[in-house]
């Protein structure tokens, strides 16, 4: 008969073993899950089933099969569950402050996840099934151990909850540091974004969840590139695009309509502040302009 290894849910936010703690959720009707909150120790959240949303901090992340999230202790959190009627299914991997420490005494690789979500907040890793389906294995023997009697059980637990931690941290790695690598091509692939979107809606949100990537770190790589933020960028493109439609002869109250200006008198400010007159003003120049050339 095969062995139940799933367990009850139980909302506490408090750890009862002095290391770590591993729980296999499987909720067929899921209810409401524990709204916004914080905890003194590190957790680990891998995701398997459902329509579930992640919020950490201020960042939004749809979860799909494969996610790994990542909380630091005192990070404000919640996972907010959208369809009750989809089976809801994850581990969740608890670890104290003090067992963590003691692995990092050992060697800061084991921190490498954890530091990238305290100091990039880059809270999620995406893996393949295979990749995922190996992390699977571990925990499911991590639970079948814990359960077990055998000899040298508690030195094999720790063991193995060490090596997971290890394997977190270099997917974490080999995620990131590929990403470090290619900033200039993230970039490159923004611009090109904004570009091609230019009269659509580009708040930093829906930028990040079309690069499925932290706001913060886009706007990092963006400033760090080009030394002006990601929203004065787009507004210098938009206002570009507006002084040559002026140029080419289309009226004003469109010309703001077309180019992602919510009212006019905002358009206002931004124009005359970029070019130093007024969009009437403009108006009038190209006007003179062409009077003279005739």
């Amino acid at each position: 008969m095969k062995k139940n290894l799933t367990t009850e849910y139980d909302d506490r936010q408090y750890m009862s073993d002095s290391d770590y703690e591993l729980y296999y959720y499987r909720d067929v009707k899921p209810g409401n899950r524990t709204g916004l909150h914080t905890h003194p120790y590190y957790e680990f959240y891998f995701f398997l089933e459902g329509h579930a949303e992640a919020l950490v901090k201020q960042e939004h992340y749809m979860l799909t099969y494969g996610d790994i999230l990542i909380v630091p202790p005192k990070v404000s959190h919640g996972i907010f569950v959208h369809d009750f009627d989809i089976p809801y299914r994850r581990f969740d991997l608890w670890i104290s402050v003090s067992f963590f420490d003691s692995l990092l005494a050992m060697s800061k690789d084991y921190g490498y996840a954890a530091d990238m979500a305290l100091t990039e907040d880059r809270h999620v890793i995406h893996t393949d099934r295979i990749t995922f389906n190996s992390i699977l294995s571990k925990l499911f023997y991590i639970i079948e151990e814990e359960r077990g009697d055998r000899f040298g059980r508690e030195s094999q637990l720790k063991l193995s909850v060490s090596e997971l931690l290890l394997t977190i941290s270099r997917l974490a790695n080999e995620q990131f540091t590929e990403r470090k690598v290619t900033q200039d091509a993230l970039y490159q692939n923004i611009c090109d974004f904004i570009e091609h979107n230019i009269d659509e809606d580009l708040s930093l949100d829906n930028i990040a969840k079309h690069f499925f990537l932290s706001k913060f770190y886009i706007s990092h790589v963006f400033k760090e590139n080009i030394g002006i933020s990601i929203h004065r960028y787009i507004a210098k493109k938009r206002l570009q695009l507006c002084h040559d439609a002026i140029m080419g002869g289309e009226p004003v109250s469109q010309v703001c309509n077309d180019h992602g200006f919510d009212d006019y008198s905002s358009f206002y400010r931004a124009f005359k502040k970029e070019y130093g007159m007024s969009p009437k003003e403009l108006v009038q120049r190209s006007k003179h302009s062409i009077d003279r050339s005739t």
